[in-house]
């Protein structure tokens, strides 16, 4: 248990941004949920406008620091790999 009055703010300060954070990833999930449904539809437009929401949303929460740049990185390559094979397809 936290002693110290800077500890006790530092406890504060971390339940608050766990929040913003939760409400931040949970933003991105649901944006990379529009693109998986966009695929599995089969719609093209759909796809791309959902792809560039997506990315745009990821590489937000990684300025933002909720996802690391790499793992942000490596989610936007996968989603066009599978926009690029939908539009092959």
């Amino acid at each position: 248990m936290a002693n110290t009055p800077g500890a006790k703010k530092a406890i504060r300060k971390i339940e608050r941004r766990t929040e913003v954070n939760k409400a931040r990833r949970s933003r991105v999930r649901t944006f990379l949920r529009k693109f998986e449904e966009a695929l599995s539809a089969g719609d093209v437009a759909a796809a791309k406008g959902a792809f560039v929401e997506a990315q745009s949303e990821l590489m937000r929460a990684v300025s933002k620091g909720v996802v690391h740049k790499n793992t942000g990185s490596r989610k936007v390559s996968r989603l066009a790999a599978q926009l690029k094979k939908l539009d092959a397809a």
